[in-house]
């Protein structure tokens, strides 16, 4: 098995399990507009081409005023559901024993598409960013996954050799940004990617104790 210095996560989908807030306040803000956002079309638009949903208010002629504040509500909405949940369920399975195990063996980053106040939300629940060195959001970078911007920059940061990097992803969008910026990616989808297409991936895994078992092999 290929050998790696560095383990760079994707953060919503692998390491918590936040995903279906994120879907609910969407949802929850374009009712207001009498859009539908079904669990399709959310698929569709956030994880495989990371698009969002705002065009379509732009279709309804909902102006970039209205729409702006539709986003700080979403984003709003997003946290009060994150805080309010049950603070044990928000790790995914084998994420807490998983890092601790490989903390020390790797270096460990998040390279995520999350905003920071969201991020630091879920994290000061979660308990577990003590094991990384380096957490890049989205205010931290110009261009979202798909594009390479995230993980190019996360390398460098890190001044690890993209070879010796592996990401570790449950997204379409994230897949294509990893490949992209010519690192190696494990992809374990999540409830909300299974049935993704993940041809480009070095493997398609199970759950995170895989991951982690697979690297300590």
């Amino acid at each position: 098995m290929r050998a790696f210095d560095a383990i760079l996560f994707d953060n919503d989908g692998v390491l918590v399990d936040t995903e279906g807030f994120y879907y609910q306040a969407n949802r929850e803000v374009l009712a207001r507009f009498r859009v539908t956002l079904d669990r399709a079309a959310y698929i569709d638009l956030f994880l495989r081409d990371s698009k969002g949903a705002w065009d379509r208010l732009r279709e309804r002629g909902v102006s970039e005023g209205e729409i702006a504040a539709a986003r700080a509500d979403r984003d709003r909405r997003y946290i009060e559901l994150l805080v309010a949940g049950d603070a044990g369920s928000l790790l995914l399975p084998g994420v807490a024993a998983g890092l601790a195990a490989l903390a020390g063996r790797f270096r460990l980053a998040i390279v995520t598409s999350s905003e920071p106040a969201p991020f630091a939300a879920v994290h000061a629940r979660a308990g577990v960013l003590h094991h990384f060195e380096l957490a890049l959001t989205r205010d931290q970078y110009v261009l979202a996954k798909p594009d390479p911007e995230p993980y190019r920059l996360a390398v460098a940061r890190l001044g690890v050799a993209p070879d010796r990097c592996l990401v570790v992803e449950d997204s379409e969008r994230g897949l294509r940004a990893a490949k992209a910026a010519g690192l190696a990616c494990w992809v374990v989808p999540s409830e909300m990617t299974r049935g993704g297409r993940f041809e480009g991936a070095d493997a398609v895994l199970d759950d995170f104790s895989v991951v982690v078992n697979n690297l300590l092999a």
